[in-house]
């Protein structure tokens, strides 16, 4: 990209703020004790080569602790790597780095074993923080990491391992992670893979880790000139799904179109059918870019074990990212799912695509969308045209799929802060059960989990 894309509701912010005793609107559900963290990329400078590329700025991660009804703090805190410390006038944290990538993962933040860590895919490993946000340093949970990890590990609801497909260019494969319930890495299988294939996400099963394998892959052109994300769309990679057998480390591949995916709505097994709801692009990174290669849409895959065939269908066609669902329901047959349109993401991940900007607010609007995936229909939340709305997230309060509430940052254009938005589940385009007025500006960013303490 020629120019910046920290732009409108990507635009940095400057300090670290520390805020407690959060106004509020509503009531906040008195169960709701944890902390709300959200990670996104925040480059310390905008002219920092960083700035460049949206995927590469230094990792910012937001939190808001809630506890008895009340909003007790708010804070914002870059992840220090040894450069972003120094730049902040810090000591380096130490810290096992993987391949000399000492980079501060910008894309998610989880809770594991009582810890906490921002985390990235591509060959850095994850970096722990502290309960208030303070960077520990980077972890390989005990030298048992052989590498990098993932901005998107999944799961298990049941047996509660939490599962990750690593990559980095370097490698001829991927590695697929398995960490039990007390941080401790307990399987490491590496899956040969040509190309050097980016991967941003998986999705998984019952019985199979779906792996996906499509054509944008390293590039040493790229690389030679700089770029910061040096991969291409590849036209002569072949589009891929593997599911590999969490019981014997075997892979079966499927061929599919071409296409790319950064995120997973869920997967689960349907008799002789694996099921893989994604958000799927015709292509992407299309000469290396961001913002080449048509609009996403909300897409369904149907891996047939018998014939070995893929089938495709269209759950939703309209532009949409995020998605989110009950992540009890993870790797088994579900309802519910929940994504967002906003404008800003629009424009920066495929300008070319659409002229967002020139249709009247009643076509588009920064949106929260909630499917039901049975019945076909789904349900939409408006938030006005400079809302930048991020990331919906659902927290579960009781049995039933949709009985919780949806989490998400919300601009407010009035105040030029953000507010946290908690909503209904089940009266999804009702009036908001609370709204915390924070004392900043939250950029969007990526992706975030709710803590329980």
């Amino acid at each position: 990209m020629t120019t910046t894309p920290f732009t409108g509701g990507f635009t940095p912010v400057t300090e670290e703020i520390t805020a407690f005793d959060l106004e509020v609107t509503g009531r906040i559900p008195a169960e709701l004790t944890g902390r709300y963290l959200r990670n996104g990329p925040n480059p310390l400078g905008l002219d920092d080569p960083t700035a460049g590329h949206l995927l590469t700025g230094e990792g910012m991660v937001h939190g808001l602790r809630l506890r008895d009804g009340r909003a007790e703090w708010y804070r914002n805190r870059w992840v220090r790597s040894a450069a972003v410390a120094r730049r902040l006038g810090e000591k380096p944290r130490s810290g096992p780095v993987h391949a000399g990538m000492d980079f501060p993962p910008n894309t998610h933040v989880i809770g594991l074993a009582g810890r906490t860590f921002a985390t990235q895919e591509g060959g850095a490993r994850p970096y722990e923080l502290s309960y208030e946000l303070d960077t520990i340093g980077p972890c390989d949970f005990g030298g048992a990491l052989p590498g990098g990890y993932t901005g998107h590990a999944h799961l298990d609801p049941v047996s509660g391992e939490l599962h990750a497909i690593a990559n980095f260019w370097g490698w001829d494969h991927h590695q697929h992670i398995v960490i039990d319930p007390k941080g401790v890495v307990t399987q490491v299988t590496n899956i040969p893979v040509p190309d050097g294939p980016m991967v941003h996400d998986f999705a998984l099963t019952e019985r199979y880790v779906v792996i996906y394998d499509l054509p944008v892959t390293f590039s040493m052109a790229h690389a030679q000139k700089g770029s910061p994300l040096p991969v291409a769309w590849n036209e002569a990679h072949t589009p891929r799904l593997g599911l590999l057998s969490r019981s014997t480390g075997e892979v079966r591949w499927f061929e599919v179109e071409p296409c790319w995916v950064f995120h997973t709505l869920n997967a689960y097994e349907d008799g002789d059918e694996v099921v893989v709801d994604v958000v799927r692009y015709p292509k992407r990174f299309v000469e290396g870019r961001l913002d080449l290669g048509g609009t996403p849409t909300l897409d369904r895959w149907r891996v047939d074990l018998r014939t070995g065939r893929v089938a495709q269908t269209r759950l939703d066609d309209r532009a949409q990212e995020f998605p989110r669902m009950d992540e009890r329901r993870t790797g088994r047959p579900y309802r519910y799912g929940y994504t967002t349109a906003t404008l800003d993401v629009e424009n920066v991940f495929y300008p070319g695509d659409t002229q967002l900007e020139d249709m009247p607010d009643e076509a588009f609007d920064n949106t929260l969308i909630k499917h039901d995936l049975e019945r076909g229909t789904h349900e939409t939340r408006r938030m006005g045209r400079k809302a930048y709305v991020g990331e919906p997230l659902f927290i579960a309060a009781g049995e039933k799929e949709d009985d919780g509430y949806v989490f998400s940052y919300v601009n407010n254009a009035d105040r030029g802060a953000a507010d946290l938005v908690i909503l209904s589940a089940q009266d999804f385009t009702g009036e908001p059960l609370a709204t915390v007025h924070l004392p900043v500006r939250i950029p969007l960013g990526f992706h975030g989990s709710w803590i329980t303490d």
